[in-house]
């Protein structure tokens, strides 16, 4: 039986899910991103900018939702600076975050195609949400996706700024700076 929609169980993601993560990233981004993005922006932006991050696993997050032993959505929040980006987009460490003077960081959803619009996204949000507040943040930022920008509006994050992401081949990623308080 598949949970009701509004709700499905996460877990921290593992280092030992990594491969399942490098699967599932170009699965949702080709999927869910098409009608935002030209076929070479998504390939562009693979790695760089849509990518497993290995030190949100590290810091114990970023959750992963499962159907049986599939993993078919995965988001999280950061301490540290980086907007975006996989690990390929980043040389070293990021420096963490103050949470009396900067906002966190929500990063790196990713939702299998198939199970789309089933909540969890909302799920993942929700529980990020709750770990940053836990966390002695006030303050969120998402650089959101141009597909991604609905579901954060629904949780009352606002426009701030729109602009482009620079990438390799002269191209360039639209993105949304959006933030709120918790």
């Amino acid at each position: 039986m598949l949970p009701p929609p509004s709700f499905w169980p996460l877990r921290l993601a593992r280092e030992s899910d990594v491969p399942a993560l490098e699967a599932l990233i170009p699965l949702s981004v080709r999927g869910l991103q098409k009608h935002c993005y030209s076929q070479a922006q998504m390939d562009a932006a693979l790695g760089p900018v849509f990518g497993v991050d290995r030190q949100l696993i590290r810091d114990g997050t970023y959750f992963v939702a499962e159907q049986g032993d599939e993993i078919i959505g995965c988001g999280g929040w950061s301490r540290r600076r980086s907007h975006y980006g996989g690990d390929s987009g980043r040389p070293g460490e990021d420096s963490l975050l103050d949470p009396q003077r900067d906002p966190a960081r929500v990063r790196a959803f990713f939702v299998h195609p198939a199970w789309a619009r089933r909540g969890i996204g909302r799920s993942i949000m929700a529980a990020c949400e709750e770990a940053i507040f836990r966390a002695g943040f006030r303050n969120v930022e998402i650089v959101a996706t141009l597909a991604g920008e609905p579901l954060y509006a629904t949780f009352g994050y606002r426009v701030v700024e729109r602009y482009e992401i620079p990438m390799t081949g002269g191209l360039t990623l639209p993105v949304v700076r959006m933030t709120r308080l918790i």
